[in-house]
């Protein structure tokens, strides 16, 4: 069977088209359907397949064999036989979505190798977002925001790009941004005046389709900048979903969405302060309730042994009442919580006594059938069982009572 035609090769913007039938075979996923031409792009070069309708059947995927026949796979066949003459439709919004993400990476990578001298390593065309890996150790905001402004000024002036077909001595000819992995026919993509790269991606025709790049984020991975932006219509997306983040929460301090961003920084300033008031509060307030709760803890040689519990104590102030009390005096402290959903318990002893308290801890923890531990001196878990709270405390006393 001879290779696909490849329409979508020399024009990206066709979504319609007519075909022939040549096959179609039963697979796991669907009938597969095999066409003397396609406008349908199949899964590769780091780009998504298209979705459409080939005649009266949906398609799913699309995939291309080593031989370089396309294959379309199809939820049901609706119709479609071999022999049969078949009018095709590519989903129109997913191909403009994917133009514009792959001739906005072609940009955008040549705008870092412009503005920073970096290559591109990697790309990734995501759902929501794609990724790059550039060749840059050290990357910056300011790295980041001089490529976007090269991206974006190419972007406006509207540039036309081009499909060149090409032999290899040709294409040896050309500043191409990157080698190709393909031999015979070179598909080389042009940015006017600005980028010369083999691929066989699908493309917009004039750098004013993409719209706009946005760089959202990057970071650090294996040494080099995993950069993830977004072209056109995402860029639109993107940006509408951060201004009403903005907006909302400038509603919330009854101001002006630029002027949020201070008052929501004094606000967490302010928060801290408090924060840091209740607890010095705490410290304070700790004191006679662990002071009572000692002296009515019988001794048991040579230190006491406190068992309180609680409902709906915040574990923060159980941690503190449970140093407190080991602080106060010689004593093992063994404190649990408890709400509708889980059991919460806290077991420390003073520095001077022997016992192990994540061991000991660990062991109550299966009682609630959850788990815990930390240092012999001070441990923490929980678990599900919160009828089992009570249980799991005077077991624990035991076991220190008994000396073990």
């Amino acid at each position: 069977m001879q290779p696909t035609e490849k329409l979508y090769f020399t024009d990206s913007d066709l979504v319609e088209f007519s075909a022939e039938v040549l096959d179609v075979t039963e697979g796991p996923g669907g009938a597969r359907v095999v066409l003397d031409r396609t406008a349908f792009y199949p899964t590769g070069g780091g780009q998504p397949h298209d979705l459409g309708r080939i005649g009266g059947a949906e398609v799913i995927d699309v995939i291309e064999d080593d031989d370089g026949r396309i294959f379309h796979i199809v939820r049901e066949r609706g119709g479609v036989e071999p022999g049969k003459a078949v009018r095709a439709e590519v989903d129109r919004a997913r191909r403009l979505d994917h133009m514009q993400q792959h001739s906005g990476q072609h940009i955008l990578s040549q705008a870092f190798v412009q503005a920073c001298g970096a290559q591109t390593r990697s790309f990734h065309l995501g759902a929501e977002t794609s990724t790059i890996d550039i060749e840059l150790d050290s990357p910056s905001d300011e790295h980041m925001r001089a490529a976007e402004d090269v991206a974006n000024a190419v972007i406006f002036e509207n540039r036309p790009m081009r499909v060149h077909l090409l032999s290899e001595e040709e294409a040896s000819k050309l500043p191409l941004r990157k080698d190709s992995a393909v031999h015979g026919t070179i598909r080389v993509i042009e940015v006017e005046g600005f980028d010369w790269s083999p691929c066989g991606g699908t493309h917009a025709k004039s750098t004013g389709q993409i719209g706009l790049i946005v760089i959202k984020s990057f970071e650090r991975v294996k040494k080099m900048a995993r950069v993830e932006f977004v072209c056109g219509v995402r860029a639109l997306r993107e940006y509408r979903l951060a201004n009403r983040t903005a907006v909302a929460v400038a509603r919330l301090f009854s101001t002006e969405r630029d002027a949020a961003p201070d008052l929501a920084k004094r606000a967490l300033e302010e928060n801290r302060s408090i924060k840091k008031r209740m607890r010095d509060l705490s410290q304070l307030a700790v004191i006679p309730e662990a002071s009572g709760l000692l002296s009515n803890s019988a001794p048991a040689g040579g230190f006491k042994i406190v068992e309180a519990l609680f409902e709906e104590r915040d574990p923060d102030e159980l941690r503190l009442l449970a140093a407190k009390l080991v602080e106060l005096e010689p004593a093992v402290a063994l404190i649990g919580s408890r709400d509708k959903t889980s059991a919460r318990l806290v077991f420390a002893r003073s520095a001077t006594l022997p016992q192990n308290m994540g061991r000991l801890l660990s062991e109550a923890c299966q009682l609630l059938g959850g788990r815990g531990g930390g240092r012999p001196e001070l441990a923490q878990g929980g678990g599900p069982a919160t009828e089992k709270l009570e249980e799991a405390v005077r077991a624990a006393a035991e076991r220190v009572r008994a000396g073990n």
